[in-house]
């Protein structure tokens, strides 16, 4: 008896692997890889469901596989918010990870063996579901997990998981249905998700790891230069302002309402965990006070950093979908293509984005994002009106890859800059940003093929019609990040530089109950 007491009442063993399980880049990796196979189950079906849908015998193909494709957008639109406000007010990432797995794995099954239109439709749904789980709880994960000035490096990285998932799936699809049968590209998608789900069983979050006194934003060691140049970088921005002599502009979200005094000790450490100078898990504390919807959605909608990287998001959900209806067609009319040879030239789009993504994140974390969005926008518009041409079909090829490089340039600092969002306003933790995100996104990608196959129908020259609305939304994305993007935008530095006075923006003002909160919630912290 006395050995049974002492077992049960024995301190839990050290988690195997505990470093490298916890590290910035297994972390980035799996979620990296979750980001990959949610878009090779994604577009793996593309080449497959019309030659379904006939053998059910259905007539409308191309409008049925459309609306397929739109049950994905709806299932993902749907399920953000209720996953965002869940993972963020419970603390939980590892969870929702696994079980949209679960549910990706399901769906994959419904979708191979539906016996009519109606279960694929739900399938679909139930695969935009898990992919919001990947968006927003992975991207929360990653950022809780990494050092604010390698965001952007990080997430840049994972970012490449969406440009490898299009680079395999159609084709794979293609190719395993062609040979094998229409339950092969299933049972492909199937396997590389039981790959992920090992992957996201082996994640320890940050939390746990600093229960046993690892920090993941600690390892591996920095370079003594590194480590003397590391509280410049993080405060670059805020120390330009200063050195100017002028006061922030309107637009940044630097205000003491916003900021929570917690971040501002410890901005490595995010916006949910403090850790006391030892590794006891009685004496580690937990800060967390998590806002409900509408108070998240009211912050949100009063920074103009957040609401431009979200206008953003839309716009390259629009960009990127609006292309899918009406490019093979554009192929097939004026050069003659065949599936095969359309395929081709998505290649050409989709290789240059796995350079540019982490360039440009790792750019991010150096210069900031203002240069770096404004730079990729402006290189990314000429290159659509190359595109409307019908010359060259080696001219049109360079263009396409060109711009896919710079709009897939974007990316990584629209995320990095939602990261610093959350870090800058009290109570608005990175699954609500990411939320944002992936909600701003999914109605992007839903209006996009929708918009461009009717304009490609419709309009006289359907393709010179979306390559110039594509330029339009490029223009004022351009406006918006040169006036709002980044703590201090390039507008506030071009109007400091030549003395002008800075614009009155009108910015919405909090209630009584409000600005009192964050002193209570700084109290609070200042007692734990």
């Amino acid at each position: 008896m006395g050995i049974l007491s002492w077992r049960s009442h024995s301190p839990p063993k050290k988690p195997w692997g505990l470093k490298w399980r916890s590290s910035i880049w297994f972390i980035t990796t799996a979620v990296g890889f979750g980001i990959t196979t949610d878009l090779l189950v994604y577009s793996i079906i593309i080449p497959v469901i019309p030659f379904q849908l006939e053998h059910l015998g259905r007539h409308d193909v191309s409008s049925l596989t459309g609306w397929l494709l739109c049950a994905y957008s709806a299932g993902l639109v749907v399920s953000t918010i209720p996953i965002a406000m869940f993972s963020e007010n419970h603390s939980a990432r590892r969870t929702p990870l696994l079980l949209g797995l679960v549910a990706l794995l399901g769906s994959q099954v419904m979708l191979m063996e539906a016996p009519n239109y109606a279960v694929m439709a739900i399938a679909r749904v139930i695969q935009g579901l898990s992919s919001s789980m990947v968006w927003i709880v992975g991207l929360a994960l990653l950022c809780d997990t990494t050092p604010e000035r390698h965001v952007g490096r990080q997430l840049g990285i994972a970012m490449t998981g969406l440009s490898v998932g299009l680079l395999v799936g159609s084709p794979a699809g293609g190719v395993l249905y062609g040979r094998y049968g229409f339950r092969a590209p299933f049972i492909f998608g199937e396997i590389c998700t039981i790959a992920d789900l090992v992957a996201r069983l082996l994640i320890i979050e940050r939390g746990e790891a600093l229960k046993w006194g690892v920090d993941p934003a600690a390892l591996p060691a920095q370079d003594p230069k590194e480590a003397q140049e590391a509280p410049l970088a993080e405060n670059l921005e805020m120390n330009e302002v200063v050195a100017s002599g002028s006061q922030p502009h309107p637009s940044m979200d630097l205000d003491t309402e916003d900021i929570c005094p917690s971040e501002i000790v410890k901005p490595d450490e995010g916006s949910r965990v403090a850790l006391r100078e030892n590794t006891s898990t009685e004496d580690t504390t937990f800060i967390h006070k998590p806002l409900p919807l509408l108070k998240v959605i009211r912050r949100l909608s009063q920074s103009s950093r957040a609401l431009v990287a979200l206008t953003m998001a839309f716009v390259y959900g629009i960009v990127n979908s609006m292309q899918e209806p009406s490019l093979p067609l554009h192929l097939q009319a004026i050069w003659g293509f065949n599936s095969d040879q359309v395929g081709l030239v998505y290649l050409a789009a989709v290789v240059p984005a796995l350079v540019s993504s982490p360039l440009a994140g790792w750019y991010a974390d150096r210069k900031g994002s203002d240069y770096l969005t404004c730079m990729c926008l402006f290189l990314a518009l000429p290159w659509w009106g190359v595109m409307a041409l019908r010359r060259s079909l080696p001219l049109f090829v360079v263009a396409l890859a060109t711009q896919s490089f710079f709009v897939s340039g974007v990316v990584a600092p629209v995320t990095a800059e939602l990261a610093a969002v959350s870090r800058n306003i009290q109570g608005v933790g990175y699954a609500h940003v990411y939320g944002a995100f992936n909600l701003a996104f999914g109605v992007g990608t839903a209006v996009g093929p929708v918009l461009g196959g009717q304009i490609y129908d419709r309009a006289t020259h359907g393709w010179t019609a979306v390559c110039c609305i594509t330029a339009a939304l490029i223009v004022i994305c351009i406006l918006l990040a040169f006036c709002y993007t980044g703590a201090d935008p390039l507008l506030a530095k071009v109007l400091r530089q030549y003395n002008l006075p800075m614009p009155e923006l009108h910015r919405a003002k909090k209630t009584d109950s409000d600005s009192e909160e964050p002193e209570r919630e700084a109290d609070a912290g200042r007692t734990a």
